[in-house]
């Protein structure tokens, strides 16, 4: 029964249902309860300190990034892969208690500090999941379950972000969404445990402390990893890039429509532009990620998902350098970024699958951590140098964009003829 449901997403061999339903229900509720804990940060940080503050905020968590890597690398050789999973997210789980204490205490400073520990538990948590996964399955089945068990991952973000709406809505305090978000998480944590119950003996008896190098060593060390954190640094520097572009348009169009009418609330245009937006983001995204993906990498292989976002950037900046309107923008970036998160987030995930066991955890956790916050801080020193020194228009910010994404393309095929060298050798994880 659950083997035919799954077919409807794809390539699924009889047995393996049950576990594919677990991890998509697991990064599901995983990525509702991310997006529940996240939007009670906007509120905390804004109300706080404004649009500044939530600058420095990222360039903060970077910097915490460098300390965290290597401790977490430190936990990972000192506990088994279930231990590992259950102190992380134990961890977690006692920070929100202590920030829904500070919070109902009135605690100064702590929307600073609460966004801060949000983008360490976001890509932690996320990376750990995929690490998780890319670990019990081997290259074969990744390929044909990974496109269908991001189902979930896709589908959790909008649910939880309209779940989070209607909370605020209705007038649940923000402390007591963090407990329901903790809920979540105690479920999303219980689920680890039934996938465990439906490994084999073998999988059981390979998960064993992952000794040897910090993330960041092993990352330097390999050509391989290099080359993936080098694309999500430069993808994600396009990425934002992209929406400060769009915003600037949004924004100038407000402007021009408030100029002629003094009643006109910029406010709720710019508001009800970007629901209208983010809903369309996600409804394209979970679509294409549940009976495109799937497909897609039966028929090309790796390369079609990888080369997928840089090829779209490429001719949306492309677009947008030659005088895009708004409008047009606009489903520019909802393509580019459904793109994003179903096929491009696919292609990240498969990458991982010929690596080795301290490479799937602890390099996984360097690359997808400080590299990705790196493009957001790339991104945000080309905004300021472009804004007030080299004065760019939007337009001259899209052929900066454009560099950006054809360098990306050669590191994409850089990083796929590594791949096949990879691949074309025996696999580490044994498979």
């Amino acid at each position: 029964m659950i083997d035919r449901l799954m077919r409807l997403f794809g390539d699924v061999l009889p047995g393996e249902g049950r576990r594919v339903l677990l991890l998509l229900s697991n990064i599901f509720l995983l990525l509702v309860a991310y997006y529940i804990i996240k939007t009670v940060r906007e509120p905390l940080i804004l109300a706080t300190g404004g649009a500044e503050l939530k600058s420095y905020a990222a360039a903060v968590q970077a910097a915490v990034l460098l300390l965290y890597v290597p401790a977490y690398g430190w936990v990972a050789s000192k506990l088994a892969r279930e231990n590992l999973i259950i102190a992380v997210l134990v961890f977690f789980l006692v920070c929100i208690q202590l920030f829904v204490l500070a919070g109902m205490s009135g605690m100064p400073g702590l929307g600073f500090v609460f966004y801060v520990w949000v983008g360490i538990f976001s890509l932690t948590t996320i990376a750990q999941f995929w690490s998780y996964a890319n670990d019990i399955y081997n290259k074969t089945e990744g390929d044909r379950l990974f496109p269908m068990i991001a189902v979930g991952s896709t589908a959790g973000a909008p649910l939880g972000a309209a779940a989070a709406e209607w909370l605020f809505e209705t007038g649940v305090s923000p402390w007591l969404m963090l407990e329901l978000a903790s809920g979540l998480l105690v479920v999303h944590l219980l689920l680890y445990l039934s996938v465990r119950g439906a490994s084999s003996k073998q999988e059981r008896q390979a998960a064993a402390p992952i000794t040897g190098r910090n993330g960041f060593a092993l990352v330097l060390q390999s050509p391989y990893l290099r080359l993936i954190g080098l694309l999500v640094i430069l993808l994600n520097l396009v990425n934002t890039i992209g929406e400060y572009i769009l915003a600037s348009l949004v924004t100038a169009h407000a402007t021009e429509l408030a100029a002629g009418n003094p009643s006109f609330d910029v406010g709720a245009y710019i508001g009800a532009f970007y629901g209208s937006y983010f809903f369309w983001v996600n409804v394209v995204s979970v679509t294409v990620q549940a009976f495109v993906v799937s497909r897609f990498v039966k028929l090309v292989g790796i390369a079609g998902v990888l080369f997928a976002l840089p090829i779209v950037a490429l001719g949306a900046y492309g677009l947008v350098a030659f005088g895009a309107s708004m409008m047009l923008a606009r489903v520019i970036k909802t393509v580019e970024n459904a793109t994003d998160y179903s096929a491009m987030n696919t292609a990240k995930q498969m990458l991982w699958l010929p690596t080795s066991r301290e490479e799937k955890y602890k390099g996984k956790q360097a690359v997808d951590t400080f590299c990705f916050r790196s493009g957001d801080m790339l991104a945000a020193g080309l905004v300021f140098l472009g804004t007030h020194h080299l004065t760019l228009s939007t337009e001259g910010f899209a052929v900066a964009n454009l560099v950006v994404v054809v360098g990306a393309l050669l590191v994409a095929w850089l990083l796929l003829r590594e791949y096949r060298r990879v691949t074309a050798a025996p696999d580490p994880a044994g498979s």
